[in-house]
C-alpha cells in the first residue's frame, strides 16, 4: 500500500506519494490552498484509487526542536484529516526539508519560476523519503 505525504503551508500544500513497496517517494502535485474543507476534499479526490493506506504530514519544528508557529497549522490540518479519513495519519519532523530542497534546486540551476512551481512537491518528497528510509532502517 502507498503512503501519501503532505507538506502543509499557508498558501500551498506539496503532495508526494510512495511506490507500492514503500521504498521511494515521488512528487505528485502542489495544491493551492483555499480553505481546509476544500483542501481536504482535493487531497481526497487526488488520492482516490491510488491505494493510499496512510498519510505523513510534515511537522515544521524549529531548528532547536521546539514547535514553530506553523506546527499549529500542520497539527490542525492533521487532526481534520484524521477525522475525515479512516487511515493512519503520522506527523513527521520536516525541520530541514525546505533548506535541503532549495539547496538542491539551486545546485541544479533551476530558474526561480521553476523552483517556485515545484518546491512544495519536492519538500513533500524529501519528508516522505526520510520517513520511508527510517522505516526501512527499523526492519
Amino acid at each position: 500500500m502507498k503512503t501519501l505525504c503532505l507538506d502543509i503551508g499557508t498558501k500551498r500544500i506539496g503532495v508526494a506519494i510512495s511506490d507500492a513497496l514503500g521504498i521511494t517517494a515521488q512528487r505528485l502535485k502542489t495544491i493551492e490552498r483555499k480553505n481546509i474543507k476544500n483542501d481536504i476534499k482535493e487531497i481526497t479526490e487526488l488520492s482516490n484509487g491510488k491505494g493510499v493506506s496512510m498519510v505523513v504530514i510534515g511537522l515544521p519544528l524549529s531548528l532547536n526542536g521546539h514547535e514553530s508557529p506553523m506546527v499549529k497549522i500542520a497539527r490542525d490540518f492533521s487532526n481534520r484529516l484524521k477525522a475525515a479519513w479512516n487511515i493512519p495519519v503520522v506527523e513527521w519532523d520536516e525541520r530541514f526539508s525546505t533548506s535541503a530542497v532549495t539547496k538542491a534546486m539551486l545546485e541544479g540551476d533551476l530558474s526561480r519560476s521553476k523552483r517556485k512551481k515545484i518546491a512544495d512537491e519536492l519538500a513533500a518528497v524529501y519528508i516522505l523519503q526520510g520517513y520511508l528510509d527510517s522505516k526501512d532502517s527499523r526492519r
